[in-house]
């Protein structure tokens, strides 16, 4: 008797058996940027001298954005689906450079900054697999690859990322099935499988004086914690 009075009644019971099903993604996640610096390094100035610098980068904080897009989802077994969502991811990441070869007028460290505008259109493949639905919510875990084109490059910036990254996921959520639609909120973690640096980017500047920023870093993967509402 006690644990007959544990079920509640179902809402939605026969949506999880189409074979197919859609929605629509909102979510908000934060960005960060993970740099292997370059260290000591030389370069040629505007006026053809041999420099030398140290220049270290870093990006301090994680920063936040928000994302939009839409889903469509296979059901393979009762436990296994396997999803299929593009999404367009938008932040600003902040990015500093410390000169530690030039002092300001307080004897400082000289300091630059980057504002970097991001803009992703990713495409995740992920397979997720869910445990028994019990009463309304289901909990899963997910795993997967997102291929991202990156829109958001500038010519004039120290450092620029490829037009191309491809980011593995992983993460997990929680079916809440309520009275007229789905929604499962769910939390991952997102990671650049190789270096998202564009190294020809230096190369292009026509500022000499942006060289010691520019080749400050040898590597740099992108990193996203991504917290996501679907409305199926």
């Amino acid at each position: 008797m006690a644990r007959a009075q544990e079920r509640t009644v179902e809402n939605r019971p026969y949506c999880d058996l189409r074979p197919v099903h859609f929605g629509v993604i909102v979510g908000t996640h934060f960005q960060d940027l993970e740099f292997e610096n370059f260290g000591p390094s030389t370069y040629t100035d505007a006026d053809g001298n041999l420099q030398e610098s140290l220049v270290t980068c870093e990006q301090n904080t994680w920063d936040n954005g928000f994302h939009v897009g839409v889903l469509g989802e296979v059901r393979m077994t009762d436990y296994l689906a396997l999803r299929i969502a593009p999404v367009l991811y938008f932040a600003n990441r902040h990015i500093t450079f410390t000169n530690l070869k030039a002092l300001d007028t307080k004897g400082n460290y000289l300091q630059a900054r980057q504002d970097m505008k991001s803009v992703y259109i990713t495409s995740s493949f992920d397979v997720i697999y869910a445990a028994k639905r019990f009463n309304n919510h289901r909990p899963y875990i997910m795993a997967g690859i997102a291929p991202a084109l990156n829109l958001s490059t500038k010519a004039n910036d120290y450092i620029q990322l490829n037009k191309t990254d491809i980011f593995f996921e992983a993460g997990l959520g929680c079916d809440l099935y309520l009275p007229f639609f789905k929604l499962r909120p769910e939390l991952k973690f997102m990671y650049s499988l190789g270096n998202s640096l564009n190294k020809n980017h230096a190369k292009a500047l026509k500022d000499k004086n942006m060289l010691p920023y520019a080749n400050s870093v040898s590597s740099a993967n992108s990193r996203m914690i991504a917290l996501t509402f679907y409305f199926e």
